[in-house]
């Protein structure tokens, strides 16, 4: 399975008053996660921009584990958890140095034209990224 790591150093304007990351900051850290797998499969979400084509975010979970603090250093995994030809999803964990995971969910996009967000398919308008998301989910077998 491809799995990315990415490091995460949390600053402190990512904390609350009582110095844990807050809630929503971790989906931020998903979208870069989400980032590095896509540039690890070998491709450039700004080139799909380019293209007048966005990949919204239509579903989310997240669960909480244990507190991530200021001055922490956490990593998150990423991996592509389902694939239908129309829809990604992708999984997350955000792991503890130590090894413990802190925070895991999963995102669930679709890919939409910019300028009206209706629907496109990756398998018939990105056959490439198509056939890397089938090969990632092979790998995950």
């Amino acid at each position: 399975m491809i799995v990315t790591e990415t490091p995460v150093r949390v600053r402190y304007q990512e904390t609350d008053m009582m110095g844990v990351v807050y809630h929503a900051n971790y989906l931020v850290w998903f979208e870069m996660g989400r980032t590095d797998f896509i540039d690890r499969l070998g491709f450039k979400y700004h080139e799909l921009e380019e293209q007048g084509v966005v990949s919204p975010v239509v579903d989310a979970s997240i669960h909480y584990q244990t507190p991530v603090r200021y001055g922490e250093d956490v990593y998150v995994k990423t991996w592509l958890a389902a694939y239908d030809g129309l829809r990604v999803t992708y999984g997350y964990e955000v792991m503890h140095t130590n090894g413990e995971a802190a925070v895991t969910g999963e995102t669930k996009h679709v890919i939409v034209k910019k300028d009206n967000f209706r629907p496109l398919s990756i398998r018939r308008s990105f056959p490439d990224w198509h056939e890397a998301y089938l090969g990632a989910l092979e790998q995950a077998k």
